[in-house]
């Protein structure tokens, strides 16, 4: 029997790609629990061992050596009065190994045991096992496809294991159907009763880098750097770049030659716009360039309240401010500063000023960002406050 049963665990611990180790454990704690059920009592210390090489199968009752005074499990303690008997010198902590005699109605139900905690461990382990492997794949981008929809929820089958993604998750007015097709950004990786489960994102920002990173070979080599994106998944994104080795155009490696290269970010995310920013240290620039495609007249910070006056022309007021705001509100959150649009001839708060140095821009100290979507894109090069871009201004934003 014990051949029979170590043969079978090392056939399922290879078919499941388990730990034979750790298989052969836990039913040789289930086979001792099931011996002391039927033969022994329910205090007695008992091991099993199966023994591959020499199919073979050994019974062990143990008992701790405890001092006289001590003594208080009879099943499981002795003195070491009592331990003289079976080992020699025996001290306090040491161990006294009995082996006990076969049972032969112990391997009817061995079996039974080592069968019914085989399938269980498996499925520990399996869980176990898929946790690890998409623990170490949280906060990355994985191919995927629709495979039910649950009311407003997406299952999506990442292989191995199935995500969810929640309403908030998903990107405004795209449609899913079963097979479907998609790139998801993986937020977090839990553990549970049920086993690990998978919560997946196409709104996140980060899914945008994710993106660059596959399609643009600078960023992925480390030579030109996302420093940040805002995002309204569905609409409208703002990715900040800069370039880590010197010469290198980022704006243009990230677009591409003909603009293939956001195209194919582009192409994963549906109507979504993308600008791509070039990010300065010098905050007045940055906000400039985040403002695109609106021009900028100048630009007054105040670095107590963290706040910027944007002094634009007037016929570029709307531009600047966007559609419902959405402009200035993407430009604030990529260069980390809270922006008032004013028109130019217009008062300025007296607590804002001309700034008179570089500063450190607060656009380091956000997440670099996340993922895109599809139609029009504008790439911002120059750093002038007064000339922020070469494209022709969005009428519709």
């Amino acid at each position: 029997m014990a051949n029979a049963l170590v043969s079978a665990i090392s056939q399922i611990a290879e078919e499941k790609g388990l730990s034979k180790e750790i298989v052969l454990e836990t039913v040789e704690a289930a086979l001792a629990a099931a011996y002391r059920k039927d033969f022994g009592k329910p205090d007695q210390i008992i091991r099993v061992h199966l023994d591959p090489d020499n199919d073979g199968m050994k019974v062990e009752r143990v008992y701790k050596v405890v001092a006289d005074d001590e003594l208080k499990e009879l099943e499981a303690e002795m003195t070491a009065e009592q331990a003289k008997l079976f080992i020699k010198n025996p001290k306090v902590d040491d161990e006294v190994v009995i082996e006990l005699p076969s049972q032969s109605e112990f391997g009817r139900i061995a079996a039974q045991t080592a069968k019914q905690v085989i399938i269980q461990r498996i499925r520990e382990a399996e869980r176990e096992l898929l946790y690890e492997e998409f623990k170490q794949k949280e906060h990355m981008l994985l191919n995927g496809s629709v495979q039910q929809i649950e009311g407003e929820n997406v299952i999506v089958n990442l292989g191995k294991i199935n995500g969810i993604m929640f309403p908030i998750e998903q990107i405004r007015g795209e449609h899913y159907h079963v097979g479907q097709r998609i790139k998801v950004f993986v937020k977090e990786v839990i553990e549970s009763m049920r086993g690990p489960q998978v919560s997946v994102s196409r709104a996140d920002a980060a899914i945008v880098a994710e993106l660059f990173s596959l399609e643009v070979p600078e960023i992925a080599a480390g030579s030109v750097e996302i420093k940040s994106i805002s995002r309204e998944a569905g609409t409208r994104s703002k990715v900040a770049v800069t370039a880590i080795q010197e010469g290198l155009d980022p704006v243009g490696s990230c677009v591409g030659q003909r603009g293939i290269r956001v195209q194919a970010v582009l192409a994963e995310l549906g109507e979504e716009k993308i600008d791509i920013i070039l990010w300065d240290e010098d905050p007045v620039k940055f906000i400039t360039n985040a403002l695109s495609p609106a021009k900028v007249v100048s630009v007054k910070l105040n670095q107590k309240e963290h706040a910027a006056a944007v002094v634009v022309p007037e016929d570029q007021l709307s531009l600047a401010i966007g559609k419902n705001g959405q402009n200035v509100r993407l430009a604030s959150k990529l260069s980390g500063w809270n922006l008032d649009i004013i028109k130019d001839g217009d008062p300025i708060p007296e607590n804002f000023i001309e700034p008179t140095a570089l500063v450190e821009s607060a656009a380091e100290s956000i997440k670099p960002a996340k993922k895109l979507a599809k139609p029009k894109v504008k790439a911002v090069k120059k750093t002038s406050s007064k000339k922020t871009s070469k494209h022709k201004d969005d009428e519709e934003e």
